[in-house]
């Protein structure tokens, strides 16, 4: 389902530290081991180092409100309870602290941006994510050790079109949801850890630095906001 933010669910919570300050694996590369999985009552993480996992249920019960900060912006969230938080906490080896963006937060894109007061979740910027599986390919055939789609972090990958087709596309309509190109978007030192053990390396930045580059900016995917809600995407079956 999208939703007035994006995807259902799509992150919707977010890890802070003692500044009340938003954690990512630019900080924290060993969240990477942290897996997540949905199912009908709860957001489940699991520690892939102790196959340990947690239910955070997806019907939030908090210990209170908190304004927190995502880069530039400030909103508020709802901070989840201790034991949550202590999960974490010893999972990372740092002191941090799990919040959820209830519905009435409403955390704007970029204004310049923008073209209905959009609006996102927890996302660096923007509400989707677009990539072509056919530019994970040509980048592929570049490197020496293929890397994958999930260091990219898309919540939109498509099939069928030419590598890089994305970053010329305008807008696209699926079942009445209006999708509209915002930015090409800029990457950073995440696509340099390994999603399976955190570990870090040069590729594939070094090698996108030889064709991607403009303006001291490496650009992989286009970032869209969206006008509408509703059923974007449904499984008929399952091989």
């Amino acid at each position: 389902m999208v939703t007035d933010r994006g995807l259902q669910y799509d992150r919707r919570w977010m890890l802070i530290d003692d500044n009340n300050r938003f954690i990512s694996q630019r900080e924290c590369s060993q969240m990477a081991l942290l897996k997540t999985a949905i199912n009908d009552s709860y957001l489940v993480v699991t520690n892939n180092v102790t196959n340990t996992s947690i239910n955070i249920p997806l019907t939030t019960r908090s210990k209170g409100f908190i304004q927190v900060t995502i880069w530039d912006d400030s909103c508020v969230s709802v901070l989840m309870r201790d034991e949550i938080n202590a999960w974490f906490t010893k999972a990372l080896g740092i002191s941090v602290r799990l919040v959820y963006m209830p519905d009435d937060s409403q955390r704007l894109v970029e204004e310049k941006y923008a073209k209905h007061n959009d609006i996102t979740s927890f996302s660096d910027a923007f509400p989707f994510l677009l990539i072509g599986q056919s530019s994970l390919d040509d980048l592929n055939t570049r490197l020496d050790n293929a890397v994958q789609i999930d260091r990219f972090r898309p919540n939109i990958v498509f099939s069928g079109a030419a590598p890089y087709c994305e970053d010329t596309i305008d807008s696209f309509t699926i079942n009445n949801i209006n999708f509209n190109g915002a930015k090409l978007c800029a990457r950073c030192n995440m696509i340099t850890i390994n999603q399976n053990d955190s570990t870090s390396a040069k590729e594939p930045t070094k090698t996108l630095a030889r064709y991607r580059r403009r303006d001291n900016k490496i650009y992989f995917g286009q970032n869209l906001i969206h006008n509408g809600s509703g059923k974007f995407l449904s499984v008929t079956s399952c091989i």
